[in-house]
């Protein structure tokens, strides 16, 4: 008699893969990849499925190459939803399971586009110049190896910002201050890069400051002595702000004031009022939710320099 070979209809064997998986229920799923593709197709750099998944279905053991059972789908998913939405849901949702080598990859990826982003937008308070990619990563590797923090209290190269204030000790100082311990992979480079510069402005393991926006904001004279309308800022919103914008009640003229650090002119033509000034970057989308709502779309908030530096020599 012939021997049967007995394997069963849903195991497909499959190899040299990245997971994504998502418990759904009771039931945890997951689909097959290409290595490198998922975060290609999360950041939008891939938008082509085909490219991205293995297979197009849903398993689950990988592995064992254990497709998942339709009943078992509909009832995580329901019956009405498509294969394919759910491979979707799977991809955008899921967790992902990489290898050594490529979450070393991934990481070096996100470590190199956090210092970039942290480079092109602090400067040296006093020349107002860049610092090179190297410098930068060097304060974080300070800081990350020093538990986010590059100084004690009174100490290290910077400007001393980071001294805390009198009757206060170091150690309530430094708890209320951003740390920085690293990049990491489950989080946006960008969001990662603003943790960084906060860690740094707040730290000065090299002397750093924001690099400033350069606006011309305009507004009609016949509101600018107008009692402001819109409520004062939030306590969060200020610290997002740089410490930009005035947190109490106003004249329209006050408040808009408030949010800039710096006044290079101050005009009046006609009817219409305008300053040019230096703002925190953090602290725009708020001047130009102010400027509008307060003006009712009458006056603007115009960019004429990103970001204000000098590069080195």
């Amino acid at each position: 008699m012939p021997q049967n070979i007995n394997q069963p209809s849903n195991q497909i064997r499959l190899t040299n893969v990245s997971l994504v998986r998502l418990k759904k229920g009771k039931k945890r799923f997951e689909i097959a990849c290409y290595k490198n593709k998922v975060m290609e197709y999360r950041s939008g750099v891939e938008t082509d499925l085909d490219n991205v998944l293995q297979i197009p279905s849903v398993f689950l053991s990988v592995s064992k190459g254990q497709t998942a059972p339709t009943q078992d789908l509909a009832k995580a998913f329901g019956a009405k939803m498509p294969v394919n939405d759910i491979i979707m849901e799977i991809l955008n949702k899921g967790e992902m399971q990489v290898g050594e080598k490529e979450r070393h990859a991934q990481l070096e990826r996100v470590h190199t586009e956090v210092i970039d982003i942290v480079a092109g937008k602090l400067v040296d308070p006093r020349s107002k110049r860049v610092y090179t990619t190297g410098m930068i990563d060097k304060a974080l590797d300070q800081l990350s190896s020093q538990g986010g923090a590059s100084h004690k209290s009174g100490e290290g190269k910077g400007s001393g910002t980071a001294t805390p204030a009198n009757g206060e000790s170091s150690h309530e100082k430094a708890k209320e201050m951003p740390t920085w311990t690293g990049v990491v992979t489950t989080k946006s480079a960008k969001s990662q890069a603003l943790e960084a510069m906060k860690a740094l402005v707040a730290w000065q393991p090299i002397p750093v400051a924001r690099a400033r926006m350069r606006l011309r904001i305009t507004c009609p004279t016949s509101i600018l002595k107008q009692a402001a309308k819109s409520p004062p800022m939030k306590e969060s919103q200020e610290d997002d702000a740089g410490g930009q914008g005035e947190r109490t009640t106003g004249t329209v003229k006050d408040r808009i004031l408030g949010y800039v650090e710096h006044v290079e002119t101050q005009d009046t033509v006609g009817q219409e009022w305008e300053v040019i000034g230096f703002v925190e970057p953090g602290a725009f989308k708020l001047l130009g939710e102010f400027v509008g709502g307060e003006t009712k779309g009458r006056g603007r908030v115009e960019v004429l320099e990103m970001a204000v530096t000098h590069e080195g020599d």
